[in-house]
């Protein structure tokens, strides 16, 4: 559990992490390369732990060479059966196959789990598997795919998923001939496993346009690779100051990244000044209420609707928030509701009329993003907020409560029996 003392104005600066969405697929890519590669900026974060353990299971030499790097050495893959216990935690770990089928011609993988957000299918992942000449069938929760090479193809993606482009990408850099991968995603995450991918010897052009060509080659080598900032995380703790009526200091920002977010925040009254690779966001007064609709990149990121939405509970007016990304992402209302927040919400669409004052409460993460946006309700609310199931937080923010109280939050870890309240400066 995570307790939170609202009301204090949170003033400093935060280093951002890497990039936990980028480091999964640089992972996964990892599977391709015979010898290290040696990956920088890597969050401490739950997920990461997992995909560590999800590599060892399949006999990949993998450690931390650091706290903050990982080294994989795929030269030899001992296994090719991906175990059902990690890959329910967590959807990124399906992106193995690919690199699996790609390497050693086989991969059984567990249809995938992760956030209860909405419907994920992995049909994309199959279909594009298929068209590249795999044997894909699905049985009994498992994705087998076998081929003894795969083939260069056209792919055209019904959606521009940025894991099923990450996914499919990572295939085609074995393949024999040319793959074209049409209507792909555009993120950032994407445009970097294609740069690590190249450094590793692939032959990739297009990467963060919708077209993306791979030419085949025979083998790859290890590298080293810094990962990308996280910009969820950026765009986390600019709301942090937005809600707080904060001046906060993003250290390590790619602002770049963050173009959509920026804008929002500016369009509700929120400062944004850049220098370099740090990002300000200051604000003395209460936010201004703005429409929102999530959209893939470069749109509005559908990971950043629910702690905006948290921050529009606060604002002036009246704002009306879209999902046309994932259906379920509003399983965190009920949540906000219990600190006062007043949000009608209807199919995808939340309405949401901002309050003069949130207050504390017990309320619990459904998600990771939930849980931030719970987090951030709590930094601004009155009293005392206790958060739980706050694993969801851990899996994708690298130390969150001793960031937060290094600029000022009343925040603390609790372990719930009989261990007394524990601090984290």
């Amino acid at each position: 559990m995570i307790c939170v003392v609202g009301g204090n104005r949170l003033k400093g600066d935060v280093r951002i992490s890497g990039s936990k969405n980028g480091t999964l697929a640089l992972m996964a890519g990892a599977l391709l390369a015979k010898g290290p590669t040696i990956l920088e900026n890597v969050p401490r974060i739950g997920d990461i732990c997992t995909m560590v353990e999800m590599l060892r299971q399949l006999g990949v030499a993998t450690r931390f060479v650091t706290p903050n790097s990982v080294e994989i050495d795929a030269t030899e893959i001992q296994s090719n059966e991906a175990p059902y216990e990690l890959v329910k935690k967590m959807r990124a770990s399906f992106s193995v196959a690919g690199p699996l089928v790609a390497r050693v011609g086989y991969a059984k993988v567990p249809m995938p789990g992760g956030c209860d957000i909405g419907a994920r299918p992995v049909d994309f992942h199959v279909k594009g598997l298929q068209t590249l000449g795999a044997k894909v069938s699905i049985e009994h929760g498992y994705v087998e795919a076998e081929a003894s090479v795969l083939k260069g193809a056209d792919i055209y993606l019904d959606f521009p998923s940025a894991g099923a482009t990450q996914h499919l990408m990572t295939a085609a850099c074995l393949a024999e001939g040319i793959t074209r991968i049409e209507n792909a995603a555009l993120e950032p995450e994407v445009t970097e496993l294609a740069n690590m991918l190249i450094a590793m010897g692939a032959r990739i052009t297009g990467a963060g346009t919708s077209t993306i060509e791979i030419e085949g080659v025979q083998e790859l080598h290890g590298v080293r690779y810094r990962v990308i900032p996280d910009r969820m995380e950026v765009g986390t703790f600019a709301l942090a100051a937005a809600m707080t009526l904060g001046d906060i200091n993003l250290v390590d920002a790619a602002q770049e990244h963050c173009t959509a977010m920026f804008q929002k925040l500016q369009d509700a009254g929120v400062q944004i000044t850049t220098t370099n690779d740090v990002v300000r966001v200051q604000t003395n007064s209460r936010p201004i209420a703005v429409d929102l609709k999530t959209m893939p990149h470069p749109g509005f990121p559908t990971d950043m609707q629910q702690p905006f939405a948290a921050m529009l509970s606060l604002a002036e007016g009246t704002s009306i928030v879209s999902e046309n990304v994932y259906e379920r992402r509003f399983k965190y209302v009920n949540e906000l509701l219990r600190m006062g927040a007043d949000i009608v919400q209807e199919g995808r669409t939340a309405i949401i009329k901002g309050v003069s004052k949130l207050t504390g409460a017990e309320v619990s993460a459904t998600d990771l993003r939930a849980g931030a946006a719970l987090l951030l309700a709590g930094l601004a609310a009155e009293g005392r907020t206790d958060v739980s199931s706050v694993e969801h937080i851990d899996r994708g923010y690298e130390d969150m409560v001793g960031k937060l109280a290094s600029i000022g939050a009343e925040i603390a870890r609790v372990h719930v029996g009989p261990e007394p309240l524990v601090k984290t400066a």
